[in-house]
């Protein structure tokens, strides 16, 4: 189902797929694509029944970074820039939004993912990719300083010697290397990425939502807290998670040996 002029969105078995579509420009992000991620990502969110959140690209690439064409319009005085993209980018609340989503989201890496194309993937919870992929901070090469979450995904992902030299080389990476150094979980052949995608998400759909949400909150709570209140949210997320109906039937499931059939309440 197509919504949107520069994104295609799709919910079925509880996960909702948003895939850039922008391919004649490898899905930079120009036109009404930032737009139209942002109100993707807000959809799916508040949807009770998608589990989880998929995200991918049209054609032979998943993310070429920004639009540089619009950039350069914008600096020789033919386009105008919007106060507000100053101050509040449209860029952060994307990523605010993919962040503050309950459900899980996985980047499904098709190919190259560019300056902001990479920071989104990073920005997503789980990233498989295709053997074909590509990534690079690409930034340096156009003058420009990371956005897009770039300096605070990256070295929390591969320290911060690697994340100073990708960064300030924008040297490119393929998909082996990406998965030694822990940017993707995963590589697959380009014909099996999606499927292999579709399994994982499955596999989260069928879990507890309620559980799973409060875990994605609690894992990212605790990169910047000591232990003490990691600690403090864990409890309060299992006092919440073993009230609900899921716990009951995931504790009688256990006992009876058979698969737990969770509902989300």
């Amino acid at each position: 189902m197509t919504d949107y002029k520069c994104l295609l969105y799709e919910v079925k078995d509880a996960i909702a797929t948003l895939t850039l579509n922008r391919p004649e420009r490898l899905n930079a992000l120009g036109g009404t694509l930032r737009d139209d991620l942002y109100a993707a990502v807000l959809r799916a969110s508040q949807d009770a029944d998608v589990r989880v959140i998929v995200v991918t690209g049209a054609g032979k690439g998943f993310c070429a970074g920004g639009d540089v064409k619009a950039m350069n319009e914008v600096k020789e005085g033919r386009a105008e820039r919007p106060l507000l993209d100053k101050v509040a980018p449209l860029r952060d609340r994307v990523l605010l939004a993919m962040r503050d989503a309950p459900q899980p989201v996985i980047a499904a890496v098709n190919g190259a993912a560019a300056g902001a194309g990479m920071n989104l993937a990073l920005g997503c919870d789980i990233r498989l990719a295709s053997t074909a992929a590509k990534f690079t901070q690409a930034f340096v090469k156009r003058g420009l300083h990371p956005d897009w979450g770039g300096t605070y995904f990256l070295p929390r992902l591969v320290g911060m010697a690697k994340a100073c030299e990708l960064i300030f080389t924008g040297d490119i990476i393929d998909a082996g290397e990406a998965l030694r150094l822990g940017l993707v979980s995963a590589i697959y052949a380009p014909e099996e990425l999606l499927p292999a995608t579709y399994e994982l998400a499955r596999k989260i759909a069928t879990g507890p939502p309620i559980a799973i949400r409060l875990a994605k909150r609690a894992l990212y709570h605790s990169q910047d807290v000591d232990l003490r209140a990691a600690l403090e949210f864990e409890t309060f997320a299992q006092n919440i998670a073993s009230e609900t109906e899921d716990a009951r039937e995931g504790i009688r499931a256990f006992v009876e040996k058979r698969p737990a059939a969770f509902k989300g309440r």
